[in-house]
């Protein structure tokens, strides 16, 4: 059964990791604060309110250390902000829509991309409903063109991929992407859409009263609700990696993506969880970049989604990802990280893709949902 190595460290780098991450800052917030909204969910005001953080008593030292065996460095010259706070500053979106271009690098705005789904997109964006839809170009492999010589035209189908509901939708023109945010996104569940049950007390202070949830029983994304000439399919993977690489924006994107992408695949193959992007076993990593989503200047950006799925040790996590999942079921998660480097990618694997927990909270948490709790971070 395959395990991740354990490290073993020197006792000076332990006490000043240690001693970085529990002296207490008397200036911070409290870290499990929530506030009630109107929809019922949480807004999780403090780190902890969000995602469980990694607790060396739980899991052990391996969370205190980045890895090192890692064999990819970030260029010489890297330079990022350190200082901004960044949890908490995001703005929240209900769907994302990932476009199938066969590209690692767009125009500045994806939505200027001439004759693309981007494109028509952005110009029926008034059309969605249901709050915001975050709208994302991808290295996702287009169809077969033998008559075409790119990935984009008017009548030219394409695949998107609808999250959190984790669906592929085939068939995609850009003629027909009123009929696309009709039919399909508009019906589509949302990150506000409960999993569960919703808490039925808060812990923040401005909490008062039930949680008084909308309406949400009508959403829902059938074969029955495509319009001719599109098809609905079940994403295979059971995890998500989603990585900026938009090097127009900023070079930094186009410099870290494919670097973190190598050792993740060398974090996840020996766990037999690696998926490159032709692969459609179910269970696995899907690791694609995408267009530019704000905080460059954070980067690496990286948003992992997670399906819903019962709470397992991670062995038991390892094996259960090599082959499920064999239900359809949605992301319950979507934990949005920055200032990723290469060395901390062997304790993303382990603990926040297939734990769901954060190990740097106050330096890389950007923020995120978790539909099974019923919290956002907006």
């Amino acid at each position: 059964m395959p395990t991740l190595p354990i490290k073993k460290h020197k006792m000076t780098s332990l006490l000043r990791t240690l001693t970085d991450r529990f002296t207490p800052n008397a200036s911070s917030t409290d870290l499990t604060a929530t506030e009630r909204r109107k929809d019922g969910f949480l807004t999780a005001k403090g780190t902890d309110a969000l995602f469980d953080r990694t607790k060396p008593e739980i899991d052990g030292d391996e969370c205190l250390h980045d890895c090192e065996s890692c064999t990819v460095s970030l260029p010489r010259k890297w330079a990022i902000d350190e200082d901004d706070k960044l949890y908490g500053h995001i703005q929240g979106w209900s769907r994302h829509l990932l476009v199938a271009t066969g590209k690692s690098d767009w125009v500045r705005d994806v939505a200027d991309e001439e004759d693309s789904v981007m494109q028509a997109m952005g110009k029926h964006g008034a059309d969605v409903e249901g709050g915001k839809l975050m709208l994302s170009a991808s290295n996702i492999p287009v169809p077969d063109h033998a008559d075409s010589d790119g990935p984009y035209g008017k009548d030219r189908p394409t695949t998107v991929l609808l999250l959190p509901t984790f669906k592929w939708i085939d068939g995609v023109t850009p003629n027909k992407v009123p009929e696309l945010i009709k039919s399909v996104i508009n019906s589509a569940p949302t990150n506000l859409t409960p999993l569960g049950s919703l808490p039925n007390t808060a812990t923040g202070p401005d909490s008062a009263g039930p949680p008084t949830p909308p309406d949400l029983s009508a959403l829902s994304l059938e074969p029955s609700n495509l319009p001719p000439g599109m098809t609905l399919r079940n994403c295979p993977h059971k995890y998500l990696i989603l990585l900026c690489s938009q090097g127009t924006r900023d070079a930094r994107c186009g410099q870290s993506a494919p670097l973190l992408r190598r050792e993740l695949e060398r974090q996840l193959r020996p766990l037999g969880l690696y998926r490159d992007l032709h692969d459609e076993r179910p269970g696995g990593v899907g690791i694609y970049f995408i267009s530019h989503v704000g905080g460059h200047k954070y980067s690496a950006n990286m948003m992992v989604y997670r399906r819903g799925e019962p709470k397992r040790t991670v062995t038991e996590q390892i094996e259960a990802g090599k082959s499920e999942p064999t239900a359809e079921t949605e992301a319950a998660q979507c934990i949005w990280l920055a200032r990723i480097k290469p060395e901390d990618c062997e304790n993303v694997v382990r603990f926040t893709v297939l734990q769901g927990k954060v190990v740097k909270p106050e330096s890389q948490l950007r923020g995120g949902f978790d539909r099974e709790k019923g919290v956002v971070s907006w």
